[in-house]
């Protein structure tokens, strides 16, 4: 069960926020009903690049078995 201030991936490709599936956000917002999730991703200077609104099934969870990739946020 995903909860505030976990990290999740995205399954999905969101172009107009210039995120990928894989990227990795955090979760700062659940609706009541539990249809959808605030997300903001940080860069790793920890600015905030992006908040975004998403379904349930456009995340997943993360586990300890994956490792962090870097890749560069188009502008």
């Amino acid at each position: 069960m995903i909860k505030e201030f976990d990290q999740v991936a995205l399954t999905v490709d969101l172009p107009d926020f210039h995120l990928k599936a894989g990227d990795v956000g955090t979760v700062v917002d659940i609706t009541p009903n539990g249809k959808q999730y605030t997300l903001e991703f940080f860069n790793f200077d920890g600015d905030t690049v992006a908040v975004v609104p998403v379904a349930p099934s456009q995340v997943r969870t993360i586990s300890s078995r994956e490792i962090a990739h870097a890749r560069l946020l188009a502008s």
